[in-house]
């Protein structure tokens, strides 16, 4: 029973409850800027729409009706300038961890195959080559891996944790030497939305793919835009032979988008005035964050966009974790995704404004 669990490294989360109970005993409470979930509300569109979907008794498709697959297709065209977008380029997922953690398996990977991301990386990515037995290979450049029994290139720009954004050039030269080496690339865009101090730009825009989708699939979740972490709403869009392969196999294994979350997904993806509210949040926090950081001595790099500043005082990350806690602030240590962070944390945006200026308040 314990095979597979023994093949994954230990939940790195557990390691920081001794941290979270000394920031929780502070005065004026906690101020968690370890975990990116969003805490503001669900915009009312969406939940209306949820709520009128609500009466619904019968089995909801794999694929999603026909309205969530015009939403998907219509939404990449428009934000992402892909062109020539089908229902057979778009397909809906339970959230885009669940589509991390089982897309090696469910690609048939396996003993014998290997699994590349980056080097500074959310730990699901390796979490999934270990599911189906695979080798997991981290990269600087991935470009410069060997491609024998390379199968599965993750790119993930804007990145998580350090918000750096591989710009038009770089991600073209990527696709085009995974294509000359038959690499399938997925590209995990989840945070493209959120750009501050550069523009993201998805592996399905023409300048990038040439206009092709072959041998490329971009990842996109509601998670972060929408607030919609609760409602587990992602879908994946791009080379048609690879998502109807992966349909067949979630129609198998019943993996189906709850018919009120695909009304809600559609209402969201019809509507832009919700994520430009929202991103002027995270960027008012992201300013206030960012500065009190400096001024205690931080330096931040990268950090140009996602939800997360990547932070160092050039000490050991669970040193720094020690140092905030005792503020009364829970910050994630940067090894939790790889050893290459050992002198960082991850200093989320998402927490209240109230609890920001609290934090900012003790960093001064």
């Amino acid at each position: 029973m314990s095979a597979v669990s023994s093949r994954l490294p230990v939940f790195p989360w557990d390691k920081l409850e001794p941290y979270k109970a000394t920031a929780a005993a502070h005065p004026d409470g906690i101020v968690d800027l370890s975990v990116g979930t969003p805490v503001d509300p669900v915009p009312e569109l969406i939940q209306r729409a949820l709520v009128a979907a609500a009466n619904s008794p019968g089995y909801p498709t794999v694929w999603g009706t026909a309205e969530l697959r015009d939403a998907l297709t219509g939404w990449v065209e428009r934000r992402l300038g892909a062109r020539g977008v089908a229902h057979t380029n778009v397909l809906p997922v339970v959230g885009s961890k669940e589509l991390v953690a089982w897309l090696p398996t469910q690609l048939g990977l396996g003993a014998g195959d290997r699994v590349a991301y980056p080097r500074l990386a959310y730990p699901t990515y390796e979490v999934g080559a270990r599911l189906c037995g695979a080798e997991p290979v981290s990269y600087e450049d991935p470009t410069e891996l060997d491609p024998a029994g390379l199968r599965l290139l993750w790119l993930n720009s804007p990145s998580n944790p350090t918000g750096r954004v591989l710009d038009k050039a770089e991600l073209t030269r990527i696709v085009a030497w995974a294509r000359a080496h038959g690499v399938l690339v997925f590209s995990d865009e989840c945070y493209l939305e959120l750009g501050w101090e550069a523009e993201p730009v998805s592996v399905l825009h023409p300048d990038v793919c040439g206009g092709s989708y072959e041998g490329v699939v971009a990842v996109h979740s509601l998670s972060k835009r929408s607030n919609l972490a609760g409602y587990r709403a992602a879908f994946l869009a791009g080379d048609a032979a690879v998502l109807g392969e992966l349909l067949q196999i979630r129609k198998h294994g019943g993996m189906m988008t709850p018919a009120p979350v695909q009304a809600a997904t559609v209402a969201a993806l019809g509507d832009d005035t919700h994520v430009t509210e929202q991103r002027a949040r995270y960027a008012a926090r992201r300013t206030a964050l960012r500065a009190a950081l400096q001024g205690h001595g931080f330096r931040i790099e990268h950090s140009e966009a996602s939800l997360y500043l990547w932070a160092t005082r050039d000490e050991p990350c669970w040193r720094t974790v020690e140092h905030l806690a005792a503020l009364g602030i829970l910050v994630a240590p940067g090894d939790f995704y790889g050893p290459a962070g050992d002198s960082f944390v991850r200093v989320a945006l998402t927490a209240t404004d109230e609890r920001v200026e609290a934090a900012v308040k003790r960093l001064g």
